[in-house]
């Protein structure tokens, strides 16, 4: 017992010791992580209000808050102590991210979460909210104003040559651009277009066609496929 209470008396010293240390006072630490936390909030609002992909990954979402923490935290590390802040610096230069960003909007809204960081890690509090504003509001309305459309592979597979026909004459009339990337006669007679779609609904009706007997919607994007 009296080996625990030394050991929980040596650690609170060294906090307190610590805490002496710093030139940035407590208060303004928490504060600091709190704001960031509410702007990495908006963040997460904003990305899942205007993801145009297929699969919403949430996790991702939620990495952007914790990012503009962690953000937060290590600026307000470096700037309290050169010392640290260069060790800071080369510990952070052996790490090495595997995970691949395969959407530009989302690389563009880390930044965004490192630089919400950065800016209230250095105490521009100010400068941190109205730039996490207005650049929401930005987004939502480029969104809004101009629906991405996404590029997906259409595979159709049908009966005959009177079906493929009808599935041409639909193509014609739904979509304006569209390439067809390979034909199949075999036992089972397949077609492969490339097209573009802001909403997959449209498929639904192709489906309806007489003389088809399958549809497959496949959306790529760089190295990975997503069967949908």
């Amino acid at each position: 017992m009296n080996n625990t209470n030394n050991i929980l008396q040596e650690f609170l010293n060294l906090l307190k010791e610590q805490l002496t240390l710093m030139s940035i006072p407590v208060e303004s630490i928490i504060f600091s992580l709190l704001i960031s936390f509410v702007e990495g909030l908006v963040i997460y609002i904003v990305y899942k209000k205007t993801y145009q992909g297929v699969i919403y990954v949430k996790s991702f979402n939620v990495s952007l808050v914790v990012l503009t923490m962690i953000t937060s935290m290590i600026i307000s590390a470096i700037s309290s102590n050169l010392v640290l802040s260069f060790g800071m610096v080369g510990a952070l230069s052996i790490i090495r991210f595997r995970t691949a960003i395969k959407d530009p909007l989302d690389t563009v809204f880390m930044f965004w979460a490192i630089s919400t960081g950065l800016v209230n890690g250095g105490g521009f509090y100010t400068l941190g909210i109205l730039g996490t504003l207005i650049i929401s509001i930005v987004l939502i309305l480029m969104m809004r104003i101009h629906k991405f459309s996404t590029p997906y592979l259409l595979i159709v597979s049908y009966r005959d040559i009177e079906s493929e026909d009808r599935i041409n004459e639909f193509m014609k009339k739904h979509f304006k651009k569209y390439r067809v990337r390979s034909k199949i006669f075999n036992e089972r007679n397949e077609i492969t277009y490339e097209i573009r779609l802001t909403d997959v609904k449209v498929i639904n009706e192709l489906k309806k066609i007489e003389g088809i007997e399958n549809v497959t919607l496949i959306s790529y994007s760089g190295d990975y496929v997503e069967t949908i």
